[in-house]
């Protein structure tokens, strides 16, 4: 089926969203965690983090209009500058995906969503137990996205968890042994089984 730039404008609302985020495939999903300046712990899921660099190790993520609707994972960093980055597995997908509810900022995700939050070596954010990756993220700069008002949120990596038998020995992650969860749309979720490594290209003699 083919659509012009007029009949995407033209599209039922909710029919436009789940085309458009689905269209360009698989994604991650994370859950992002956070905490105020008062204490009050929050939860999110992510789809739109991407690698920005290994050195240094730089993640970013991206955020709708703040402007528009309170964004409390945007506020908390803002506030406190640390954050973290989740794995969901698929046997707390469904709690995971509770998170993406608008709850008021005072109430916590991991309560709600029944996620055990977990401290690291005293890091001033919040990890989930129970993810087999878990990454310890610190607030660099953040992007505005001029056209739809979106911002480009980049943080450093300062800590890093990752479950040893999931690490190979030139230290690539295998996400398929975990059951690492993928998004595709807003709700759709996948699980990959299985993994194959096409090794570095080099230019062919021509």
């Amino acid at each position: 089926m083919h659509f012009d730039e007029e009949q995407i404008e033209n599209l039922n609302k909710i029919y436009r969203i789940n085309l458009i985020n689905s269209c360009s495939g698989y994604k991650a999903a994370n859950l992002i965690g956070t905490v105020s300046d008062k204490g009050d712990k929050n939860l999110a899921i992510f789809s739109s983090i991407v690698h920005l660099g290994s050195n240094p190790p730089l993640l970013g993520f991206f955020l709708r209009p703040t402007e528009i609707v309170p964004r409390h994972t945007y506020l908390n960093i803002k506030e406190n500058s640390y954050y973290t980055i989740n794995s969901v597995q698929e046997k707390f997908a469904d709690k995971a995906h509770h998170t993406s509810a608008k709850y008021d900022r005072n109430i916590s995700e991991f309560n709600v969503a029944e996620i055990e939050s977990e401290n690291i070596n005293n890091f001033p954010a919040p990890f989930v137990k129970s993810s087999s990756i878990k990454i310890g993220m610190k607030f660099v700069e953040e992007l505005k996205i001029n056209y739809n008002k979106s911002r480009l949120i980049v943080g450093k990596i300062v800590q890093l968890n990752v479950d040893e038998n999931l690490l190979t020995e030139d230290g690539f992650i295998n996400l398929n042994d975990a059951k690492i969860a993928t998004i595709s749309g807003c709700d759709g979720y996948s699980f990959p089984d299985e993994n194959f490594r096409k090794g570095y290209q080099k230019p062919k003699n021509i």
